[in-house]
This record gives C-alpha cells, sequence and structure tokens, in this order.
C-alpha cells in the first residue's frame, strides 16, 4: 500500500506499543516513526521523533507534528479491571476515536491499525463488558475514511526482546506460564508475541490484508510472510 512506512505510534510504553516500535526501528520499510506518549520512553535513534502530551483528549496543540504519516500503530489500551463501563468506554472508545478523528484530519487516505483484543464483541451486545467496549470501538474505526484500517485480536501474547508489561498481573502471569511457552508457539490460534505482533502490522501497511478483524492466527501467519 505504502513504498515507505512513516508511522505515529501510541502505548510505546506498554508491552505491546513498544513491541512494534522495535520491529519498526529494526525494519528498512519503515523510515521514520514518531511516538506520543504521556511520559519519556527513555529511547533514542535514527528514525525515532517522541512527543509527550498529558491529554490525549485534546490534541489540538500537537495536531500540526501529525502531519505527514500514513500510517498509525494505535497500542495504547487500559485493563478493564475495577472499571464501570461508562469509565472504560471513556477511556477506550472516546479517546481512541478522538486520536484517530485527528489522525485522519491530518493524514487522508491513511492506514490505522489498532489493538484489541481475543473475543472482541463486533456485535456490541454481549454480556462482557470489555468485549463490548472494544468492539464499538472497531465498528467506529471501520466506519471512518481510512484508506485502509485493521483490528489486531491477539491472544496471549509472549514479550521479546527484554519488553515487558506495564501491567504487574500480566507479569506475574507471564513468569508463572514461561515454562508451558513451547506449548502454547504451537497454538497459533492461541497464542503470538511482540515481535510477530510489530511485523503484522508493517506487513499490513505494506501490502494489505483482505481480512479486516486480524485474529492471533491471523497475525501469526502474516509476520510470517
Amino acid at each position: 500500500m505504502v513504498l515507505k512506512i512513516k508511522a505515529i505510534i501510541t502505548g510505546t510504553t506498554g508491552m505491546v506499543g513498544k513491541g512494534v516500535l522495535l520491529e519498526c526501528l529494526d525494519s528498512p520499510d519503515v523510515e521514520s516513526v514518531l511516538v506520543i506518549n504521556r511520559k519519556p520512553l527513555g529511547l533514542q535513534h535514527s528514525k525515532l521523533k517522541e512527543i509527550l502530551h498529558k491529554d490525549f483528549f485534546d490534541l489540538q496543540a500537537i495536531a500540526s507534528e501529525m502531519k505527514g504519516y500514513n500510517s498509525c500503530f494505535f497500542c495504547l489500551g487500559v485493563s478493564s479491571a475495577g472499571m464501570n463501563e461508562k469509565e472504560y468506554t471513556h477511556l477506550t472508545h472516546d479517546l481512541t476515536l478522538t486520536f484517530a478523528k485527528a489522525f485522519i484530519q491530518q493524514n487522508p487516505g491513511s492506514l490505522f491499525t489498532y489493538v484489541s483484543g481475543a473475543g472482541t464483541d463486533s456485535t456490541e451486545k454481549g454480556r462482557i463488558m470489555w468485549a463490548r467496549v472494544k468492539g464499538r470501538t472497531e465498528n467506529a474505526l471501520l466506519a471512518l475514511p481510512f484508506k485502509a484500517a485493521y483490528m489486531f485480536r491477539p491472544g496471549f501474547i509472549e514479550p521479546l526482546k527484554g519488553i515487558k508489561s506495564s501491567t504487574k498481573l500480566y507479569n506475574t502471569l507471564y513468569i508463572i506460564l514461561k515454562p508451558f511457552f513451547p506449548i502454547f508457539r504451537a497454538m497459533p490460534k492461541y497464542a503470538t508475541d511482540t515481535i510477530r505482533v510489530g511485523k503484522a502490522m508493517i506487513h499490513v501497511a505494506l501490502r494489505d490484508y483482505e481480512k479486516k478483524h486480524l485474529e492471533c492466527t491471523d497475525i501469526n501467519i502474516i509476520a510470517k510472510q
């Protein structure tokens, strides 16, 4: 779809976003990367530019700096633990759509990828709150006039290249499950890793993909191409 990727990446202080960023910095197909974070990333690279911005609901101050990019890899997200649906909707659906609309306004004809999750409910009517909200967010993104938009739905993600999750529970779970990872790697329907998620995002930005909802199996297949 593009000759060289010029990407904005969010959530790079988290596990998935950091993984996507590292793959972008390593890829010859990626020309430049802008990360927009609330706190410093602590990483320097010739391709990399960082903007620190606290309020993702008000992007007016940095809108002009978002111009000139053909892809957005949106990896920012929060856990639904302890939240009611109204709170989670505000920090998931509303925040993501605010950013997506600001990005496309500056970059018409661009691509957007969104990290959702396995089990996301596209009907928006299921019993699981987070799945409904994620489904609502996906549907709203797909309705925006992007050249292409892809909803990534990974299952369990193995952090590689020294990456750690910012969620303590996930890190604890990782330690417990680490001995079983050889089994997980043989089950691409349920598990992937940060490298493959990053490679898959780069792939869809460069070459397109027939599906708009990418389940774990799709992510793992695309990452090998």
